[in-house]
């Protein structure tokens, strides 16, 4: 696998519209050799392809799902008294994306 290079980071960072300066890119570079270092340990490890993935950080996890109950809850128009604002049977919200 090819290793990251100052080009790459650079042109990720620009699909990403984040724009990193160079002091940044090289801050990248040094932080991807790291993580690349500690996946060369892992991959070190003997007869670590023949070692199941894991699928719960705990081995006896078991789910515990509760059971559904119906519950009583407030009338719409009890929910409605505590709104600034609403149409109909639903509340009204101030439009938060342009």
């Amino acid at each position: 696998m090819a290793k990251f290079t100052k080009e790459m980071v650079t042109d990720y960072a620009d699909k990403l519209l984040i724009g990193l300066t160079d002091e940044e890119v090289n801050m990248v570079l040094d932080e991807f050799e790291i993580i690349d270092e500690k996946i060369d340990v892992i991959n070190k490890i003997p007869n670590i392809s023949e070692v199941e993935p894991m699928t719960h950080a705990l081995d006896d996890f078991t789910y515990e799902l509760r059971e559904d109950e119906v519950e009583e809850s407030i009338s719409i128009d009890d929910a409605l008294a505590n709104c600034d604002s609403y149409l109909g049977r639903e509340v009204k919200v101030p439009k938060v994306v342009e």
